[in-house]
This record gives C-alpha cells, structure tokens and sequence, in this order.
C-alpha cells in the first residue's frame, strides 16, 4: 500500500489507517485544472535527465561514430523535409478551422489553436525521440562492448525518453489548453460553455492525427523502401551479410529503423493516447449533463477530469516501473522488461482504483441504468488485460519458434509460392482471437459503465503508454545497436549481445503492433460514440440507405489505403534496388570487395592474403550511402500525400454531402474493416519476417538444415519482403486512418449536427 499511498498523495489525498482522508481544500476544480499539467511537465524532466544519463556514455571507436552520425543525419534529413511539408499543411488547415469556428455557434475561432497545438506536440515528441534514438544506438554498441546489462540500460534509456517524452506533451499540451479554455469560456459555471470547451480541444487530437498520418505513411515508405533494396539486392543477389558496410542502402535502412519505428510509433500511441482522453471527457460531459443524483466534490464534474487524471497516474506508475529493469550479464532482457511494466501495471491498477473512489460518486443514475464508480473501475481493468491480450496473442503467431511462424518455414521448402500462402493463411486466422477479445472488451465495458465505460476502456489500455513505448522504441535502438556493430566489424561477442537484444526486441515490437492496434480499434470507437453525441445522433439504422452507402465505402476505405501505402513501397523500393545494382556495378571498389568476399566464402578476414584485405578496408568507405537516403527521402515524402487526402478529405466529403447519419455508416465501416485489415497485415509481415530470421540462425527441416543462402532462405526472404510493407507501413497506418476519420468527424460533427 506505499507506493497507493505516495500516488494519491500527489495527486490531492492519502488513505491513512484506513481512513480516507479528503484533501479537497486545495484540490478543488480550479487548483485541479492547474495541477494536472504539471504531470506533464515531470514526464519531460524525467526524459531530460534520461537523455543526459545516455550522453555521458562514449560513442566509442571513431569508426562507430562516423556510422552513427551519418544515421542521424539521414534521421534528420527526412524529419526536416518532412515537417516542411507539414508546416505548410498545418498552417492552411489551422486558417480554415479557425475561421469555420468563428462562424458557428457550437464551435469557436480557438479551435485552430488547439490543432496546431496538437500538430506540434506530437511533431515534437516525434523529433525528441528521434534525436535521442540515433544518440543511443551507437552507446548501446559500444555499452555491448562491456556487458548486457550495461548494453540494456543504454537502449531502455533512449526508449524510455520516446515514451515519456509522447505522455509528457500529451497531458502538458492537453491539459494546459483545457485549463486555458476551460478558463477563457467560463466552463464550469454550466451550460453549453463546457460543450464549447470540448469541442475546441478536439482540434488538439486533430493535430496529432494529422502529425501521425504522415509520420506513420512517409516514415513507413521510407523504412521499406531501404530495407526491401538491402535485402533483395545486398542478401540475395550479392549474397552479403545484413547490416554489411558495403551494401550502400545499410544506412538507409538503419535511418529508417528510426523514422518508422521510433517517430512513427510514437506519433501513432500520441494519437491513440490524446484521442482515447478527448472522446472520454466528451462521453463524460455528456453522462454528467444527462444523469440524475451526480453528485462528487468536482462541481460534478469528476467523469470529465477522470482521463486526465489517470494519464497523470499513468506518468507517475510509468516512471517507477523504468527503475525496475535491469538485467546481469547473461540474463533475460524480456524478463526484465517485463519486470519493469508489470509493476507499472499494478501499481497503476491500485492508484486507479483509489482515485475513482476519491473523485467520483458511488453510484448515479443515466438513461434508465444505475452505474457505479466500481464499474467505471473495472472498465479501465477490461481495458488493461484487453490490450496486454492481444498483444500475447500477437506474439504467438510471430515471434521466433512459435507454431504458426514454424508452419511458414516448412513449407518454405518448396519455394517461395508455398512460403506466401502460409504467411497468408497465418495473417487471417490471427485476426480470430483479437477481434473476440475486442467485442468482449466492448460489451463488458458497456455494461459496466455504458458508453463512456468503452472510452475509459481504451483511456485503461493506454494508460501505461510511457513505459509501453519505451519497450516498443528500445526494439529499433537495439537494431541499430546491432547494425552498428557489424558495420563497425567489432569482435562477435558484441554482435551476440545486440542481437540477443534486438531478438527480445522484435518480439515487444510484435507485441506493441497488436498493443498499437487495440488501442486505435477501442480509441476509434470511444471517438465514434462522441461524434454521436456531439452530432446529436441517437439511432444509426443501417437499414437506411445513405447508412448503408456510408457503410460499405468505409469498409473499402481500408483496401484503397492500403493499395496506395502497397504502391508507394512498391515504386520507392524499386528506384532504392536500380540504385544499390549501380553501386554494384559501377563503383569498382564495391565491385572488386564483393569478389574477394565471394571468393573467400565462410572464411575469416584473418585468413584471407595481406593484398584482398587492403582492398576490402578501401572498399568500406566507398559505397555511396547519401545516395541511397535521398532517394527514401524524396519517395517518402512524395508518396504519403496521396494516402493522407484520403484520409482527411473522405470523411469531410460524406459529412457535408451526406449528413450526419452517413458519416456514421462510413466510421462504422472503416472501423470493422480497418481494425481486420492492420491485425492481417502486420501479423503476417511478423510471421514471415521471424520465419527468415529462423532459417538464418539455421533450422532443421526432414534431418536436413538449412541456413543462410540455402533455397528455403532465399523462399523466406521473398515472403519476408512481401511482408515487410504490410507490418511496417499499410498494417500500422490503418491505425491512424481509424483514429484520424473519426477525430475529423468529430472536429465536424458541431457543423453538421442533427
């Protein structure tokens, strides 16, 4: 009970021998308001000091850190040319918000500050753990150097600044403009001034949807484009290891490591994590307004500030649980990350309960229904085991030596055809158990607690979200560490430590995709049931026409997002291969290294003739690598337009052409059809991608093993880059298309109200 005790006490109150004791003195609505941001403002004190803490470990050899910079360089390179384009984006929709707010009575001018607000939050925490990342990987190399642990805590500390960096400048930002509006509209005096107040913070989610559309689709491009060049033509055709110095797209795939996995997951969780508390406090507002006996100490508004204080605990709970991994040489990594958000989960679950039964009313009455502050308490719980659920289940069909991903290997043997038809087959009966895990979640916590239940739900799932991306952006640290490491030609002890880490890694990173996909699906609908209270909506029939229109072009949505994401990859991937063959070709040191290579197969460096090995230390330094991240850049940034007008402009379409009521069918459908497609894409990449790494490591098949540069690898690798567009950038995408078309309809559902 210390640890409850110490949580509430910092949030206004303390259980002392039993008693509860209420410190509403200085925790009233006003001082409440002002406190909450100062949770926020912790979280980035805390990555402050996480981000000395990695810069005082060394770089290591000179080489390592000519490797490093030029990763962060490129990292940089496209997050500049990227928010480029953004600024002019967010700018032109924040003039045509605010003056759409101006001239509608449910709504106001302040609106576009909120968006850009929102927009330059998530771009923030994006940039921050973007610059942490790449500050990290090449620590964790030479930390390898030393030890595991040592190795551990390096990567852990970058990932730890992602994390808390994303729910300090969520609940800073969020919170400081609620008390700025709440203050500017007189919120709690009553009457339509909190709807008001409401309705221009949705623009905040807006903002960080726009941010992570573009992040998740331009960063997506960019990763694959590079990998799928680097492994098609370094791994198969040249026949070089991964990660080796003289594939000229190795850095640009280390770059893309960073702008995929570290800012887009990142801009991704922001999205969710803000989206999650706006529609809760909005379904709060609405239960408070339409509920009969609500009585509590917060001007009988507790269901409203209730997100925002469990997303203070959650800073808190997050914080504590970073402390708690560590690991000794030789030990599990996955345990001791497990550790560290176990405990941050339980604790979280002990300090939630304590702050519903200190804020909210024991019971009330709402629609005809008796609802509890318990109930609302074991929502949030559906919601915590939900998310950890579907992430175990995600983990089954991926991860390495699990029965689904053995099934792709074995019929590997046969070619690359049999290969892709198990992948698929995989990737669809995955879909089964998540979805019946959230239809569960949903119904439960609908009886719990009704409609705000399901949003305190997905506010319950995100909760932990500091330390859950920190163990989902420890995974690229990892990989970069190891890439580093191999690029750097450092003994193979070090490269054992990077990849035992980078293992552990993929399997949280599995499990953050199906984590990540959970908590879009559950946000998705808390977004949806407040665009039906905003819009005044009580009944949507699909029988009728336009929902029923409505309804199948959101479920097409998906697959022509998809489609484009697919092309994008498709059309970058192929200019990043022309580029690595010229290399290949035209460069004669890269030319005149791969022959020695080639001749010396599965020999050490060591055995090789004095005269092969200086020409292979000239030939390192050759391969043209800039080249290869201008061409992911520029693809990037050119292919994710087409996507992200889809996106916003579908919704804005069917509102004001068709009403209301039919963008309800359309968010209907895009959501069960979106949810289906990401669980199908990004399983079965993860299936095909552990399937390759099996026969790598080497796997036995019929008393024969196969390993590197055998048939059945070369089968892997084709479903592997199959694969690797679908996990890495359509499958986590459609995350943010849920999220984003239901916060758009949300930003227009005062303009368009019944």
């Amino acid at each position: 009970m210390l640890l409850s005790k110490v949580c509430i006490y910092v949030l206004g109150g303390f259980y002392h021998n039993g008693l509860k004791i209420s410190l509403t003195y200085y925790m009233n609505i006003d001082n409440l308001v002002l406190i909450i941001p100062v949770f926020g403002a912790l979280a980035l004190v805390f990555t402050w000091w996480k981000t000395k803490q990695i810069n005082a470990h060394s770089e290591g050899t000179p080489r390592m850190a000519k490797i490093a910079s030029s990763i962060q360089e490129g990292a940089m390179a496209f997050l500049k040319a990227e928010y480029k384009i953004l600024f002019i984006f967010v700018i032109a929709v924040a003039v045509l918000l605010g003056w759409s707010g101006s001239n509608n009575p449910n709504s106001h001018a302040f609106v576009a500050i909120s968006f850009v607000v929102g927009a330059f939050c998530s771009a923030l925490a994006g940039y921050l753990g973007m610059v942490v990342a790449t500050k990290a990987n090449v620590r964790t190399t030479n930390a390898a150097r030393e030890s595991l642990g040592k190795a551990l805590e390096v990567a852990f500390a970058g990932g730890s600044v992602m994390g808390l960096g994303v729910v300090g400048l969520g609940i800073l930002g969020l919170g400081g403009l609620f008390a700025f509006f709440a203050d500017s509209f007189k919120a709690f005096e009553g009457g339509e001034a909190l709807n008001t107040t409401l309705s221009v913070l949705t623009g905040f989610s807006f903002g960080a949807s726009s941010i992570a559309l573009f992040a998740r689709v331009g960063g997506g491009i960019y990763t694959k484009a590079a990998d799928v060049g680097a492994d098609l033509v370094g791994k198969v055709e040249a026949g070089i290891p991964e990660d080796h110095p003289l594939n000229p797209a190795t850095i640009a795939d280390n770059v893309g490591d960073n702008v995929g996995d570290v800012a887009g997951m990142g801009a991704d969780l922001f999205e969710s994590y803000v989206g999650s508390i706006i529609g809760t406090m909005i379904l709060g507002a609405a239960m408070v307004a339409g509920a009969t006996n609500f009585q509590d100490e917060l001007n009988n508004l507790s269901p409203v500030f209730l997100p925002l204080i469990l997303g203070a605990i959650g800073i808190v709970t997050s914080i504590i649980g970073t402390f708690l991994v560590k690991v000794k040489d030789g030990g599990d990594p996955h345990k001791a990350l497990n550790q560290g958000e176990f405990a941050s989960s339980i604790l979280m679950i002990i300090c939630s309960y304590i702050a519903i039964n200190h804020f909210m009313p024991e019971s009330w009455n709402y629609g005809g229904n008796e609802y509890t502050s318990d109930g609302v308490f074991f929502a949030i719980i559906i919601g915590l085991i939900a998310g950890l659920a579907i992430g175990k289940i995600t983990e089954h069909y991926t991860g390495t030596g699990t029965k689904p991903v053995k099934s792709i290997v074995e019929q590997s043997v046969t070619g690359s055809a049999t290969n892709i038809i198990a992948g698929l087959g995989i990737g669809m009966i995955s879909t089964t158990f998540p979805i019946l895990i959230l239809a569960a979640t949903v119904v439960g916590a609908y009886e719990l607690a009704g409609l705000y239940g399901i949003a305190i739900a997905a506010v319950g799932m995100l909760s932990n979200t500091g330390i859950q991306l920190a163990v989902d952006a420890y995974g690229p640290i990892s990989d970069n560490a190891g890439g580093i490491a191999e690029m750097s030609e450092l003994p193979s002890e070090v490269r054992q430590r990077t990849d035992k880490l980078d293992a552990v890694g993929n399997t949280t990173a599995a499990i953050g995709k199906g984590f990540a996909i959970g908590s879009a699906a559950l946000t998705a609908l808390a977004l949806f049931a407040a665009f039906k209270e905003t819009a005044g909506i009580d009944v949507i029939d699909v029988s009728t026409p336009k929902v029923m229109a409505g309804l199948f072009i959101g479920s097409m949505l998906p697959f022509l997002f998809s489609a484009l994401a697919m092309g994008a990859v498709g059309r970058a991937a192929m200019a990043m291969i022309q580029e690595v063959r010229r290399q290949f070709k035209e460069i004669p040191a890269l030319k005149s290294a791969l022959v020695i290579m080639s001749k010396n197969d599965g020999k050490p460096s060591s055995e090789w003739s004095e005269d092969e090995r200086v020409k292979f230390d000239e030939a390192i330094d050759s391969a043209e690598y800039g080249k290869c991240v201008e061409i992911s850049t520029q693809s990037a940034i050119k292919e994710m337009v087409a996507p992200g007008l889809v996106a916003i402009l579908t919704p804005v379409a069917i509102g004001f052409g068709g009403g209301a009521v039919m963008l309800g069918g359309l968010l209907a459908g895009v959501t069960a059809s979106g949810v289906l497609m990401a669980l199908f894409q990004s399983n079965a990449g993860g299936a095909w991608d552990n399937a390759k790494k099996m026969v790598e490591e080497g796997y036995e098949i019929g008393g024969e093993k196969y390993g590197k540069g055998s048939d059945v690898h070369k089968a892997t690798v084709v479903g592997d880059t199959v694969g690797d567009p679908l996990k890495d950038t359509s499958g986590p995408s459609l995350n943010i298309l849920l999220k984003l078309m239901s916060v758009v309809a949300l930003v227009m559902a005062p303009f368009i109200k019944v």
